[in-house]
């Protein structure tokens, strides 16, 4: 079965043109093309980035935190107790009158200390400021090393200028290795944020919204790999890093209450966000995914669909957290 499947997942029709098939991807005369089998690279580099970031966390955003007056608040922890625990992970954080009285008397202890007990254990769960600043930190640098990179990768490059030429030449566009680093470092840095969504700090109002952008981004960028839609790829990436690195130093300030030093950069991301998000990504990377392979060929493959299907639900988060931006905006504006 699994043999099967694999045979079907290759199958030369969904990945590339007419007449086109996996021996053409062989290297040779001076060109290089990207293989599947290097993505299985990424599952390493994501732990070395993990080790990067565990180092970063400890030895720049800590010093850099207090530096701007944030404290490390040491929480309290209650006494351990495997009644009140498992009735903490197992029925509610929040329990009512009646069962903290019969809690009391299991335990054997005074309603007070149960009380304590479960105040002390749900601010357990709370993240600390000194946390979410760290976590900020780390999405910063990754989001602001990979814009330099990125424009240094791209700018001498002609489908950076003029978009047709990433369709110049396809399929047989040679891999630069600039291409193959950029690559291997955003999906791996991706499939850390998966790895730690588990710990890092939970926001309720867009977590689901977060799992399918990490998994369509990982998705995004393999497909592409295999299929070599490189040249696209690498200006896929560029304009959704150059917004990110705005909102987490906004976050780094606004969790050392820095508060005009927040709403100025809050600022500069929106306009940042609503151009490359709203704007360049529909009308010009859509654009070139969606209307100008039809100039390149008549009968378009599998792939294309699966695709610009995925670059679609991307841009339905864009216009999701537009949204939301919008709405803080205009907070922001009306009620000072």
């Amino acid at each position: 079965i699994l043999k099967t499947l694999n045979s079907w997942f290759w199958w030369e029709n969904i990945w590339m043109p007419l007449n086109c098939t996996w021996e053409h991807f062989v290297d040779r005369d001076g060109l290089v093309f990207p293989k599947p089998h290097q993505l299985y690279a990424t599952i390493p580099y994501a732990f070395v980035l993990l080790i990067i970031r565990f180092f970063s966390e400890r030895f720049v955003a800590i010093p850099l935190a207090k530096a701007l007056g944030i404290k490390n608040v040491r929480r309290v922890k209650p006494q351990p107790n495997p009644v009140l625990e498992s009735y903490f992970r197992e029925c509610s954080k929040h329990p009512s009158q009646s069962d903290i009285q019969g809690l009391a008397k299991k335990c054997n202890c005074t309603v007070h200390l149960v009380e304590k007990w479960f105040r002390r254990r749900r601010n357990l769960e709370i993240p600390t400021v000194l946390r979410k600043f760290r976590e900020a930190f780390w999405r910063f640098s990754f989001y602001l090393t990979s814009s330099i990179a990125g424009f240094i990768f791209l700018y001498d490059k002609p489908w950076f200028y003029d978009i047709w030429q990433t369709w110049v030449g396809y399929p047989f566009q040679t891999l630069l290795p600039s291409q193959y680093w950029y690559y291997m470092a955003e999906i791996s840095f991706y499939w850390s944020l998966l790895f730690t969504l588990g710990i890092d700090t939970k926001r309720k109002a867009d977590f689901a919204a977060h799992v399918v952008h990490h998994l369509a981004a990982i998705g995004l960028m393999s497909g592409s790999w295999c299929g070599n839609y490189v040249r696209l790829g690498t200006l896929v990436m560029f304009v959704h890093d150059t917004a990110d690195f705005w909102l987490e130093a906004a976050k780094m300030f606004n969790y050392a209450r820095w508060e005009k030093t927040c709403n100025i950069l809050f600022i500069l991301f929106a306009i940042a966000f609503f151009i490359t998000r709203i704007i360049l990504f529909p009308f010009w990377i859509l654009r070139a995914t969606l209307y100008q392979p039809t100039y390149y060929s008549t009968t378009p493959v599998i792939a294309y669909f699966l695709f610009n299907g995925q670059l679609l639900i991307l841009q339905g988060l864009h216009l999701y957290w537009g949204y939301l931006i919008f709405k803080i905006l205009r907070r922001f504006i009306c009620l000072k």
